[in-house]
């Protein structure tokens, strides 16, 4: 149990963050993480000391679809647009703030338009900061796959905020 906790313990923020993005609430997110735990517990005989933090997500994203998969037959993936934890600036001009708080918004929207494997290559490279090879493991993916997933996340995204500023500016 000790060797369990040292090797995945410090990978829980990662996995109820990856959670969050697929599943789209916290309550679905607990819940997923939860499941994930449990399942990573069973098979931990498995885990041969390498990646733990690629080894959980797998298992996080794996829950994720099929807890998904059961609990929402027909709906899309969801999409964590509130209670997020951006971290904010200390800057006391209410105007930077205000324009600030739009973009962090206008990012939101952006993320949440994209297809759910755009997203997680997105959350597992930029906010979670995963290697591309991390990021192949945890999606059972060649890197070529997760490049091409990324650049095209990428480009998904700055088109939907550039769209989202010419609307905001022709206002």
């Amino acid at each position: 149990m000790a060797r369990f906790e040292r090797a995945l313990l410090p990978h829980l923020d990662a996995a109820y963050n990856l959670a969050r993005w697929l599943a789209g609430s916290p309550q679905d997110a607990d819940d997923v993480v939860q499941e994930a735990c449990l399942r990573a517990l069973a098979f931990f005989d498995g885990f041969h000391g390498e990646d733990g933090r690629a080894w959980l997500l797998t298992i996080v994203r794996n829950t994720c679809y099929d807890w998904l998969r059961k609990n929402r037959r027909n709906a899309q993936l969801g999409h964590p647009s509130e209670d997020l934890d951006w971290v904010a600036d200390s800057a006391p001009d209410p105007e930077e703030e205000q324009l600030r708080n739009a973009d962090r918004e206008t990012v939101r929207q952006g993320l949440d338009a994209l297809p759910a494997d755009y997203r997680e290559v997105l959350v597992l490279r930029e906010l979670e900061g995963m290697s591309y090879k991390q990021i192949a493991r945890v999606i059972d993916a060649p890197i070529g796959t997760v490049m091409s997933r990324l650049a095209r996340a990428r480009k998904r995204l700055m088109t939907a905020i550039a769209g989202a500023g010419r609307k905001g500016a022709g206002n």
